[in-house]
């Protein structure tokens, strides 16, 4: 059976278009013409502008089959409400059951253990799950030492998020005993699933965790994400490479992690900054656990601009790692004038010969559009400046090729003459 609806063709004109319900018992949506061509590329997502007719009484979270104009099935996922209606788990036609999630899962495990994160004795710190990247969009899942964290980003995944505990633990065999569920910030608001954190699964609050062999305290209870930044840990042990000898400045250092680093890499003097006084108290907590009552590391709760203003030509590297200035593109404007604020001061104090860390974690900020403004910052400051890495996320941060938004992390390394 098929009906007419009204769409647009190529020149954007309203017409008339047929569309086939699909042969099925199951919730489903059915795309406009056209519109399967995403799904034929593997791109995780469709967008409710692509959606000609839907299942009645379809609420979010629930699980869609997903079809084309002419009934032809395309994949299955979760439908929720928003610009993203429908988020692809698999595409091929089969159960989205506790099996399914224990195959995905372990296929993750594996890739962590392949290189070299998980199943290490000197690192019990890794993402096991990313999203699309691991193809299980709408869910993180952060290890730390024998507990996981898991956040949800969508309605379906929280309804699915006892399947997951169960699976994670048969995923990874055995080696996890805790899952902690952290998805209040996460779930859509106007869902109001009234969801509060907490353990799915044992309950360990031991909260030390390694990292290539330094240790640090995870606030998975009250910190931001999960509790830590995983995803800078090989940036950390770069900037390790270049601390000897080195005056250090970690701006926004939130829990100390590349302080930390370069403190082992022998730097002389190292000052962390961030505006929480939570953070600081972390970062001090980080130092003293694995370089207890070392004078070279101090920590300040100020605001970091200020803080870096108001420096003088003390340090020769200097680390920036700011928080997302642009979480959506309506703030990209305003976000790209910010990094290139940051990194033109950072320009005007850092000693000759110096090395900047400088980083953005926005998507909604791409490559190019980062490396411009820390171009407009460099020629502003009128100092000579070169490139010596281009950095981004670790292998445990996967990007689906089929989804290009899954890379968010963008760094560079420069050397300021």
């Amino acid at each position: 059976m098929s009906q007419s609806i009204q769409c647009r063709n190529a020149k954007g004109r309203r017409a008339h278009c047929q569309v086939s319900t699909p042969d099925t018992k199951q919730p489903y949506v059915s795309l406009l013409p056209g519109k399967e061509e995403s799904m034929k590329r593997f791109h995780p997502w469709i967008f409710s502008g692509a959606i000609a007719q839907k299942s009645e009484g379809l609420k979010e979270g629930d699980l869609v089959e997903v079809y084309d104009a002419e009934g032809h099935y395309l994949a299955t996922g979760h439908y929720q409400i928003g610009s993203i209606a429908v988020r692809i788990l698999s595409f091929t036609k089969r159960a989205i059951d506790e099996d399914f999630w224990t195959e995905r899962l372990r296929e993750a495990y594996s890739l962590r253990r392949r290189i070299g994160v998980a199943g290490n004795p000197q690192n019990d710190i890794y993402r096991l799950v990313h999203g699309e990247g691991d193809r299980l969009p709408g869910l993180v899942v952060d290890v730390y030492g024998q507990t996981a964290v898991v956040q949800a980003h969508s309605v379906g995944i929280h309804y699915c998020r006892e399947q997951i505990a169960r699976a994670l633990i048969a995923a990874t065999n055995g080696t996890l005993h805790n899952i902690y569920y952290k998805s209040e910030t996460t779930l859509p608001f106007k869902a109001d699933l009234k969801q509060e954190n907490g353990f799915l699964c044992g309950g360990n609050p031991d909260n030390i965790a390694t990292e290539n062999g330094l240790r640090f305290h995870i606030d998975w209870l009250h910190g931001q994400k999960t509790g830590f930044f995983i995803d800078q840990r090989e940036n950390r042990s770069l900037l390790e490479q270049y601390a000897r000898g080195r005056r250090v400045l970690n701006m926004f250092c939130y829990t100390g992690g590349f302080s930390v680093y370069a403190l082992r890499g022998g730097a002389t003097l190292v000052h962390s900054v961030d505006c929480s006084e939570k953070a600081i108290e972390l970062t001090r907590a980080n130092a003293q656990l694995n370089f207890p009552d070392d004078h070279r590391h101090e920590a300040f709760a100020e605001d970091a601009f200020k803080f870096l203003e108001q420096a003088g030509g003390d340090y020769d590297l200097i680390v920036l790692d700011p928080p997302a200035f642009a979480k959506h593109r309506d703030a990209l404007r305003n976000a790209l004038k910010g990094y290139t604020r940051l990194n033109a001061i950072a320009f005007s104090k850092i000693q000759k010969g110096g090395i900047i860390f400088t980083f953005s974690c926005s998507q909604a900020v791409n490559k190019d559009q980062f490396r411009l403004a820390v171009f407009t910052a460099a020629a502003q400051s009128g100092r000579h400046v070169r490139i010596l890495h281009q950095l981004h996320q670790p292998a445990d941060h996967p990007i689906n090729i089929y989804h290009p938004e899954g890379e968010y992390l963008k760094g560079l390394v420069l050397q300021v003459e």
